[in-house]
This record gives structure tokens, sequence and C-alpha cells, in this order.
């Protein structure tokens, strides 16, 4: 029995003497234990709630156990049953309604409308002028889709115009470039902002930072200058307590920010998401950007992908839009959304927004392609694709129980200048460098086609090239302790103390004095030494799975799947393993596995749109 079933099962029997100790009979003690036990294994799978058709039980006999509340009569039960007949733990019940509950009160305008033409004189050069930039930055890239408004501007300028907006675009879709743009347009309005820039991970954070800074030169000085220097962890924005799982900044000491820009927000979990919109400040303005088609959360809840299903914009907002950005009302027709009142309009209307058109590289390129392909949910395409690959693309389609020689010996060639920087006591940037120019990316975490297993191996073999053929097999090369130059690791921890996160990537290296520490590159570029023995838990990372690499990048990945089916693989496990790639992409997966992970979408139950159209948001 796993360790997800164990839990549910523990947690089915206390359901069951709470029951019989409220007065319940013996079938409604079974009943009540039988869907406490479904709704603990869908929270361990990512849903936050369990819908009736799975809990297969009436209303009437669940609220019978003496152990399940109503949405108007939540109480102190343990387990909630909403309207829709949905079936909650409790805490995830009560999660929902408050993040439902705050994004109510965050979809307001932040101007008024129409906006006068004071609010428009600051704005309005500074949206056209760029368009027309845009227009003809995409005239430049071969194969990028001409058609349609450009979304990038819309998108900048629904950004001041709203207090939430929502922008889901995939790799190289102009996400940053649009951040700046719109944070140049608020600083314009109002010099005194103050701009918070987060994200889930500390790598994510680092890669904004830098976009973020390498794309300010767009801007005046004046305004340049203003822009945010550094990009944080949410967890570090928020404040964890050292000694427990709470966030100092909460509602009733909120945040110190006027905007926050939340990158990589796909990787937003229910539970923190909800928390950190409770400490917003009460006239904040919330931008999320990521990519609805990636990964979800690791914990429960797909935040992002929930919230972004839909694009539509009322009249009202288009007309608004057309007169900021010059842009025709018909070239917006397709998203307009016409209702008796406001109250009518679908959830989250003019607040999110889509970007498709590539800046980074064409669509028609291999990468682009099969992205495309693997996102649609287009197997026979995706398969033709890599059946005679394109330069930039690879695929390894023979996998038997054990990985075989070419495929070990493609994964170090991929390593080679990591492995030669190291080896030539290249300076630590210079092997960060080396490093992120590749990667390994697996499907699983444990297993011979796991991420463990790839870096045991590539352990052993990376140690014997820097120490000298005998020392791994003296020192036990591959252990999870194991320390030598060149060993990269990947923080599993939050660790506030230290001030390192999970996710965070350090490299074992020689300090100035020649002691081994884990050395962090920060985002300005400085580096943060640490003993290895002061670490928190932590693992070797040349191979990482799927979920970790998210809001990472590099120049060319690996993506490992099984040679058998796994609930793991799905649609947006590939797609989020190939768009980390900037160049090359070597799939290693049998064409069967290939085309069951395209067409397993990923499914998570949730109420949290009900709850928002409830509530006319």
């Amino acid at each position: 029995m796993s360790t997800p079933e164990r839990l549910a099962q523990a947690f089915a029997d206390q359901m069951r003497d709470w029951a019989a100790r409220v007065g319940a009979d013996e079938t409604t003690q079974a009943l009540a234990g039988e869907a406490a036990r479904r709704v603990s294994i869908a929270l361990a799978q990512g849903h936050t709630s369990l819908p009736a058709a799975q809990h297969a039980a009436s209303r009437q006999a669940l609220l019978a156990s003496g152990v399940v509340g109503t949405a108007q009569q939540p109480g102190s039960y343990p387990l909630i049953l909403d309207d829709q007949d949905r079936l909650y733990l409790h805490r995830y019940f009560d999660y929902e309604v408050r993040l439902a509950t705050r994004l109510h009160g965050l979809c307001a305008p932040a101007l008024p409308a129409p906006p006068d033409a004071a609010l428009l004189a600051r704005v309005q050069p500074w949206l056209q002028a760029e368009q027309a930039e845009q227009t003809a930055q995409t005239a430049q890239v071969a194969g990028a889709v001409a058609s349609g408004p450009d979304w990038q501007t819309l998108g900048a300028a629904l950004a001041v115009l709203r207090r939430f907006t929502l922008i889901s675009g995939g790799p190289g879709t102009g996400k940053t470039s649009t951040v700046v743009r719109l944070l140049g347009c608020l600083l314009a309005l109002n010099p005194q902002t103050r701009i918070v820039l987060a994200a889930p991970t500390g790598k994510a954070a680092a890669r904004m930072q830098q976009a973020v800074q390498t794309r300010a030169d767009s801007l005046p000085d004046v305004l340049r200058a203003q822009l945010p220097t550094a990009a944080t962890t949410l967890h570090r924005l928020l404040g964890v307590d050292g000694t427990s799982a709470r966030f100092r900044h909460h509602a009733r000491n909120p945040l110190a920010l006027d905007v926050l820009v939340v990158d990589e927000a796909s990787m937003l979990d229910l539970s923190l998401a909800t928390h950190l919109i409770e400490a917003l400040p009460p006239e904040a303005r919330l931008i999320l950007l990521g990519d609805k088609d990636q990964l979800a959360a690791v914990q429960s809840g797909a935040v992002f992908a929930e919230l972004s299903g839909s694009m539509a914009l009322s009249p009202d907002t288009i007309d608004q839009l057309g007169m900021l950005t010059g842009t025709a009302a018909d070239r917006m027709a397709p998203v307009r959304v016409d209702a008796p009142s406001a109250a009518s309009l679908p959830p989250l209307c003019d607040s999110v927004v889509w970007f498709s058109r590539q800046y980074r590289f064409a669509a028609a390129s291999p990468i682009g392609r099969l992205a495309a392909y693997v996102r649609d949910g287009n197997a026979l395409a995706a398969l033709a694709l890599l059946q005679q690959p394109p330069a930039g693309l690879g695929w390894m389609a023979e996998a038997g129980w054990l990985p075989d020689a070419a495929l070990n010996q493609a994964v170090l060639e991929g390593f080679e200048d990591f492995f030669a920087a190291v080896e030539d006591a290249a300076s630590p940037a210079q092997v960060f460098a080396a490093f992120d120019a590749f990667r390994v990316l697996c499907a699983l975490q444990a297993g011979p086609w796991g991420a463990q297993a790839f870096n045991q191996r590539l352990a052993a073999i990376a140690q014997a090239r820097v120490e000298g053929p005998g020392a791994a097999a003296l020192s036990g090369a591959g252990s999870i302790e194991n320390w030598y130059r060149g060993r990269p690791v990947l923080v599993l921890r939050n660790d506030p103390l230290l001030a390192l996160f999970n996710g965070d990537v350090g490299i074992t290296l020689p300090d100035a004095s020649g002691e081994l520490q884990v050395c962090f590159l920060q985002p300005d570029g400085s580096l943060r030494w640490i003993p290895p023995v002061r670490l928190p838990d932590h693992e070797t990372a040349y191979a990482m799975t799927i979920h970790k690499s998210q809001g990472s990048e590099f120049d060319a990945v690996a993506v490992i799947l099984p040679p058998e089916r796994s609930p793991l693989l799905t649609r947006e496990l590939l797609y989020t393993g190939v768009t980390r790639a900037r160049h090359r992409v070597l799939v290693q997966g049998s064409a069967a596995i290939v085309q069951a992970a395209i067409q397993t979408p990923t499914e998570r139950s949730s109420g949290l749109l009900a709850r928002l159209a409830a509530m006319g948001a």
C-alpha cells in the first residue's frame, strides 16, 4: 500500500469512529469512511474536491453521518458537501471560498471608465508606439502568426485598466516584454508605485529578474531607474516563519506594495494562491503570468489553468482598450461577450489574455511544432515529426527495462561542456552557464528510468573524471551525501535562515581557500557559498523530474519517459518537458508511450470557477 493510500485509510478509520460517536448506524459509518478515503486519495492526485459521481453517495446519507457539513453551514465538520454535491476536506473548501472571495474583489476596475484625458495622455503614446514596434518585430520572425490583434499590447493596456490581470502564453510569446511595458505605463501614471516581482521558485525568480532587466532598456532612464532591481520567491515575499508553516504577511499584516507581478503562476497550488491573494493590500494590482497548458502545481489545485480557461472581454472594456491602443473594436470581436448586466458576464471577464504569437522562435520551428502538437493533443502529427526529426529534435523510441548505451552516451555528451568547465577550474559563472546548457528531465523520480537513477549513474562518472578513476569506488560515488567538485544539488526544502528555498540550484566548488562549498549564483550575478553540512534537504541535480523543472530553461534537454504507462504521463507533462528547451530536444520513449501521454490531458476537480460565477465575478 502506498503512502497516500495508507494516509487515506487512516483518515477513513477516523471518520468512521467519529460517525459512530455521534450516533450514525453502521451502514452510514462505512459510507462516511469510504467517502473520506476517496477524498483523501483525490487530494493526493491534485484534486481539491471529489465530484458527486466519484463519491457515489447520496446527499442525505452523507449529511446523516454527522461528519459532513454544507456550504451554508460548514461548522467544524471535517468534510463539506457543497450545493453541487462536490465533497471537500474542510480546509480545502475554506481555501476555495476565501480565494474566490478575494478574486471577486480584485476584479474591480483600477481606472475610471472611461479614463479621463489626462490619464490617456500619459499611457497612449507608450502603448501605441510599442504596438507598432511589436508589429514590425513579428514581421521579422519567419513563420510567426501576423493575423489578429496584438495581444501583447492589449494585455499591457488591460493590466493598466484592471486590478487583476492573468496573462497566459507559452515560452517566447512576449510575456516579460509585456510586463516591462505595462510597468512603464503604471510608473508613468504614478512614479511612486511600489512594484514587486516574484515567482514560486528561486530559479524562476532569477530568470524573471534577468529578463526584466534585459528588456528595461526600452524605458526612459527616469522610469527604468524605478523598476525593481530584484525578484523574490513567493515564500520569501510572504515571510516563511522558520518555526512553523505560517506566513508573516496575511490579511491583517498585508504586503507593502502597489503592484505584484508573479511569473510561472501555473505552479501556484490552491493553498499558496489563497495566502498570496489574502496578503495583498486592498487597492493593489495583481498580474499573474504563466502557461495554462503547462503542468499544474504538485500540490492540490490547478488555479492558473482553471482561471485562464477562457478569454472574454465586455463591450465597455473593448472600447477602453481601443482608446488606449488604437485597436479597432472589430479586431477584438471574437472575444467580445454581450450580457444583459455586468453580473451575468462570465467569471473573470476582462481579466484574462492569451498570448500565442511566438517571438523566441518561429511557430514552424521544430520545437514550436512539437510543442503545439502536444498541446493540441495531436499525437499522430507529433509522432510523424519525431519519426523524421529535423535539426533540433531527436527521438529514441526503443526502450527496454534499463536505459541502453545509446541513451547513456547521449546524456554524457550533453554534459560534456559542464564536465570540462569543472575540470578546467573555470569561473563559477562559467560553470553555471555550462550546467544550464543541458539537463535530463524525467517523468518519474524513482525506478531505472527516474531522475534518482540517472543522478546516481552520472555522479559516479562525474566524480571519476574530476578525482580520478578510483575515487568513485573508494568514496561511494552517487550517494546522496558524497561531495566532490562539480556536484550540482537541488534544494528541496525552504530554509529562511539560510535564505535557501525549494528549487534553488547550487554547484559544489572550491572557494577562495580551496575548501569545497556549495555555490549559489544570485540573480544579480553575485555568489553565495554554503558549507555542505548546513544545506537543507537536497538531491543531486544532473537529472530532475519534469515537475521540478518548471520555471527553468535550458539550451537542450533530454525528456525521459518510462517504458510503461503511469498516471503521471500526461499531455501537460510532455508539453512542459519539451518547452524547457531553447534549441534542442531529445525525447526518449516508445511511440505507444508518447501517444498515450499526448492523449491524456490532466483533469483536476475544483469548484473555484463555480464560486466565482455565483458571486458574479
